[in-house]
């Protein structure tokens, strides 16, 4: 059976009501929905047998799994995808969930930073069409040149398309020749004003790319393969917009994150609901840098790398994350 976006919030609920033992009211704040709201998931919840979770079968197993990752890293949700059932491929349901969770957090008059890569592009692919006349899409860093597949102007348009909302492109390059140029450039008052504006989004959307030699930041030729083994060995483990973070989240201060033309990760961060969407085996560890560093409220992964992320978290002893449980 498809993974249904709304099932995580109905365990999400009985979680905290029956595991934490907030009150109605509290959980309703927790998950900023109305207290009727609560009464009508915790009803779902034992209709469905959710309330037996430590008794339940395996059909509970990955609502568990998300509620665990939830408490020990710090998230406000996590969606997990899983891959060992006969009826779904992980790969194919992914960006399906994705587009379902993406329109149910969205609310009237909000501001939208999008980024880019394969699968935020498969993402806005498959979402379906609404009318959301008064959202705002905006473009979180530059674009890349024309050949590139998956191109931030190309994500940012077609979800914009989808959602009958206004698009805005940011009308830069990704990277620019010298870190001189790139300073008077981000000066310009259009492309200042428009990176000014990121930390008045309501929520984001990307993914954390990897810094392997076939990465994105390779292929279009921001970087080149000898210049990423470089970076991974001064400690870089993953790519936010376009910017490299070291193995704690933190934005490094290198040359390409000098000429890039992005959003503030700090911006990036100050975003209330950030949804970080992973999908590939091999951004484990980029994944972690980009949970340290505090830049995902809302988590879809599948089962697989959920149980790596809570093992990693309990091994090394880590605490909460900056997400909002």
């Amino acid at each position: 059976m498809p993974v249904r976006s709304t099932d995580p919030i109905i365990h999400k609920a009985a979680w905290l009501y029956y595991t934490h033992g907030l009150r109605q009211d509290e959980v309703a704040q927790r998950l900023e929905i109305s207290r009727a709201s609560i009464a009508t998931y915790l009803r779902r919840a034992r209709e469905m047998g959710i309330v037996t979770i430590t008794t339940s079968s395996e059909l509970f197993t990955d609502d568990v799994l998300a509620r665990e990752l939830e408490d020990a890293v710090g998230l406000n949700t996590v969606w997990i995808v899983p891959e060992d059932r006969q009826a779904m491929n992980a790969e194919a349901e992914m960006p399906v969930v994705a587009a379902s969770v993406f329109l149910e957090l969205i609310n009237k008059g909000d501001r939208i930073g999008v980024a880019w890569g394969r699968t935020v592009y498969h993402i806005a692919d498959v979402m379906p069409f609404a009318d959301l006349r008064g959202v705002t899409v905006v473009q979180l860093c530059g674009n890349l040149g024309a050949p590139y597949s998956y191109r931030p102007d190309q994500c940012t348009t077609e979800i914009a398309r989808r959602l009958n909302a206004e698009g805005i492109n940011l009308y830069a390059p990704l990277v620019l020749s010298s870190e001189r140029l790139a300073e008077e450039l981000r000066a310009e008052p259009v492309i200042r004003e428009q990176l000014a504006t990121i930390s008045d989004c309501d929520l984001a959307l990307y993914s954390v790319g990897g810094i392997e030699k076939d990465s994105h930041l390779v292929k279009c030729g921001a970087l080149s393969a000898g210049e990423m083994d470089e970076m991974g060995a001064k400690g870089a483990a993953g790519v936010i917009a376009g910017q490299l973070i070291d193995r704690d989240g933190r934005w490094m201060d290198c040359s390409h994150n000098r000429r890039c033309m992005s959003a503030d990760l700090t911006s990036i961060r100050s975003i209330k609901k950030r949804m970080l969407v992973v999908q590939e085996d091999n951004k484990f560890e980029s994944l972690v840098a980009a949970l340290k560093g505090g830049f995902a409220s809302h988590l879809i992964v599948t089962t697989s790398m959920a149980r790596r992320v809570l093992e990693h978290w309990s091994r090394e002893g880590l605490g909460k994350g900056s997400g909002t449980p």
